[in-house]
């Protein structure tokens, strides 16, 4: 198996009615709520939500049909709720036959018997504009390492990424260092590791520019070391910057090269495998990485060449950055691991992917191409 996905199975709904979300999240705010809190709405109402249109595959269902389409052996592992939809839920149904569809590997998804599906109710009011995002972890709450390794040891994959830290109870528990333990596992395997994060609530605009810490970012503390590629957004980058660096350098968040020199010199040991850490920016995204001999390059801009156009939905943008990034790496691995791949090309690579699934109508956002028809779009040859 070229990449096992894990964690985060969620069906994401988008109606103009949800105003629910902007009360709980604010005005392109996630907020994380609890099983319990999730709105009264019948299987029924949820099934016809689905055959409506107003809903789509959300979490790793943003990146792994991506990676599948664009040639990689790819495999999920997550949880979904038992229901009477051919022993799933109804949107737990939804979302196993729309992976099945793009040719994934689902011999990882596990059923829970007791909590539904995860779901997220996205409030639109067009068809350009996100609001408040309200997101209920459900089964994903019950991520368990030890059955999940399991699934690990029998594909092998070569990469295995996780996401996202802050997102599950079972996930992150004890501090975070049941997942940084995992991950090291699947390093001392040979796999390469990839995990992420997602933006919080709980005042995240305040918090970025009042300088405050948010404490879910302290469960990155003990994942970060172990992690081959780490890849974040801006808001997020200021908030880690907050909660992790600022504490040890009383310094207030400068830039992403800034951040990247200070990630990097704090997480990054000089211990004979290469690292990639980025941040992406609205035009693009930062990169900066450490080859195996333990030198470590400049932090580098890559600026998208892929902007024009309209700009449909934003949901999945960073995932399917990561995806696209992960596509080049897996088909240059021996690259990556010696340190001599072209990074900047790789994100470049991701660059392409996001711009085709944010400018994508929301029922054909997994229309990319194979890897050699991307990277020809890549390098500029069939723009």
């Amino acid at each position: 198996m070229d990449i096992l996905v894990l964690n985060t199975a969620v069906v994401d709904f988008r109606r103009k009615d949800f105003d629910f979300a902007d009360n709980l999240a604010g005005e392109g705010g996630l907020a994380r709520c609890e099983t319990e809190d999730m709105p009264g709405y019948s299987q029924e109402q949820l099934a016809e939500w689905i055959r409506d249109g107003y809903a789509t595959a959300g979490g790793i269902g943003n990146s792994a049909p991506l990676m599948a389409r664009a040639g990689l052996r790819t495999a999920i592992g997550a949880n979904l709720g038992r229901g009477p939809y051919g022993g799933l839920d109804a949107h737990g149904r939804f979302f196993y036959d729309r992976m099945a569809s793009n040719g994934i590997d689902l011999s990882a998804m596990e059923t829970h018997p007791a909590l539904p599906t995860g779901a997220t109710f996205i409030h639109c009011s067009s068809a350009s504009d996100r609001l408040g995002i309200v997101y209920f972890p459900n089964a994903n709450d019950g991520f368990s390492f030890e059955v999940f390794e399991k699934h690990v040891e029998r594909l092998c994959p070569k990469i295995v990424y996780y996401i996202y830290s802050g997102l599950s109870h079972k996930g992150d528990a004890n501090g975070g260092r049941d997942l940084a333990e995992f991950m090291r596992r699947r390093r001392a395997q040979g796999a390469v590791t990839i995990a992420d994060s997602h933006t919080l609530t709980g005042s995240p605009q305040r918090a970025i520019e009042q300088g405050l810490p948010m404490e879910e970012y302290r469960l990155l503390e003990p994942l970060l070391p172990e992690l081959d590629i780490f890849f974040t957004s801006l808001d997020e980058a200021r908030l880690i910057h907050n909660t992790l660096i600022a504490p040890a350098t009383g310094a207030r968040f400068g830039n992403c090269a800034g951040f990247l020199r200070d990630v990097c010199g704090r997480y990054c040991a000089k211990d004979g495998r290469t690292r990639m850490f980025g941040v992406t920016v609205s035009d693009g995204a930062w990169e900066c990485h450490m080859a195996p001999d333990g030198e470590a390059s400049v932090p580098e801009k890559v600026s998208s060449r892929f902007m024009g156009g309209l700009v449909v939905d934003l949901v999945g943008a960073g995932d399917s950055f990561r995806a696209g990034l992960l596509v080049y790496i897996t088909r240059n691995l021996d690259g990556f691991r010696s340190g001599r791949m072209d990074f900047a090309e790789a994100v470049q690579m991701g660059n392409l992917f996001a711009s085709c699934y944010i400018k994508a109508p929301l029922d054909q956002r997994y229309g990319v191409k194979g890897y050699d028809a991307m990277l020809e779009t890549v390098r500029g040859r069939n723009l």
